[in-house]
C-alpha cells in the first residue's frame, strides 16, 4: 500500500490546479470578446513564436489532430488572423502565415491578462510579490527539466 502524500504536496496540487482553473475561466472570457476559441488563440501564439509552419507542423505543437488543425486554420484564415501560401522552395508544401491582425489579437489578449493580473497583484505586498515571482520560477524549471 502506498504511503499517503504529504499534506503539503496535496494542498499545492489542488492550489495549482485551482490557479489554472481561474485563468482558464478567465482566459476564455477575455477570447469571447475577440471571438477566437482557446485552441485558436494557441495556434495564433505558436505561429507568432514560430513563424510559418506546415499544418502538420502546427498539430503537432498544438497536440491536435491533422484534420482539426486543418479546420482550426480555415477558420482562422476566414477571420483574417492567418494566411496559406506555398513555399518557395517546395511548391507542394503549404505554409501558415500568422497576419498583422492575428499579431495584434495575440497583443491585445496578453495585455488584458497582464492587466487582470497585475490588478490582482497589487493587493499583495511588493516582498510578497517577489517571493511568489520566485518560487514560481523555481517550481517551473524543476517541473521542466524532470
Amino acid at each position: 500500500m502506498r504511503e499517503p502524500w504529504p499534506e503539503h504536496v496535496v494542498d499545492i496540487e489542488q492550489l495549482l490546479r485551482q490557479i489554472a482553473g481561474v485563468v482558464r475561466r478567465r482566459g476564455r472570457q477575455l477570447l469571447e470578446r475577440y471571438g477566437i476559441t482557446p485552441p485558436q488563440f494557441d495556434a495564433l501564439w505558436i505561429l507568432n513564436r514560430h513563424g510559418n509552419l506546415t499544418i502538420g507542423e502546427l498539430s503537432n505543437r498544438l497536440y491536435l489532430a491533422y484534420s482539426t488543425t486543418t479546420d482550426l486554420v480555415d477558420r482562422l484564415e476566414r477571420a483574417g488572423f492567418v494566411v496559406r501560401s506555398r513555399d518557395t522552395g517546395d511548391r507542394r508544401v503549404v505554409l501558415v502565415t500568422l497576419q498583422e491582425k492575428g499579431a495584434a489579437v495575440i497583443e491585445q489578449v496578453l495585455d488584458a491578462r497582464r492587466a487582470y493580473l497585475a490588478t490582482v497583484l497589487d493587493t499583495i505586498d511588493p516582498a510578497d510579490q517577489g517571493e511568489i515571482h520566485k518560487v514560481l520560477h523555481i517550481l517551473y524549471d524543476r517541473m521542466s527539466n524532470a
